[in-house]
């Protein structure tokens, strides 16, 4: 069977509703959205998985909107990130770094800890920044898109991300 585009996936659940076209998309785009939550929950796996669901319920719930001035990709991922954005909210998070590094025992070991750890050290839109680019590989126009963000505040926060990334690897031996 040929693969339909996202378009037509769309197009499906929108006007009829087709839950097999909206299981496709969830199949297609479950890993990207997961990654992404990993990254900014800091490797929590249910928080992760349930921002997830809320982000494809939201999608399902949502679908008629989409205008398709964006990929379907971004519309997706922008849905993700105000997911994110009003989890943040409601929790009133802080950027602080004792509560971020103390990691539940479902925290993978090794550089995937550290990398988390790394991440923990970020400002919430330069994790989410860098996440989307080197762990999603998206292009800055794309992220831009998806965080509202100039571009120019995208390749600052990437900027500082990076060099605050390879400083803690470089420090905890990885270069």
């Amino acid at each position: 069977m040929e693969q339909l585009s996202d378009i037509s996936l769309v197009a499906q659940v929108a006007v009829f509703h087709n839950k097999r076209a909206f299981d496709q998309l969830v199949r297609k785009y479950q890993s990207p959205v997961r990654r992404f939550f990993l990254a900014q929950t800091l490797g929590d796996t249910q928080l992760s998985d349930d921002l997830a669901q809320d982000t494809f319920i939201k999608v399902y719930t949502h679908i008629a909107s989409f205008k398709g001035m964006a990929g379907f990709q971004t519309w997706l991922m922008r849905i993700a990130y105000n997911v994110l954005y009003d989890y943040r909210r409601s929790m009133k998070q802080t950027t602080d770094v004792d509560k971020f590094v103390n990691l539940s025992s479902e925290t993978p070991a090794g550089l995937k800890m550290d990398l988390y750890e790394a991440l923990a050290l970020l400002k919430p839109d330069e994790r989410t920044c860098i996440t989307l680019q080197l762990i999603d590989g998206l292009p800055i126009d794309k992220i831009a898109d998806i965080t509202q963000l100039p571009q120019g505040t995208v390749k600052s926060h990437l900027s500082r991300g990076k060099k605050q990334l390879a400083n803690f690897l470089k420090n905890n031996g990885y270069g």
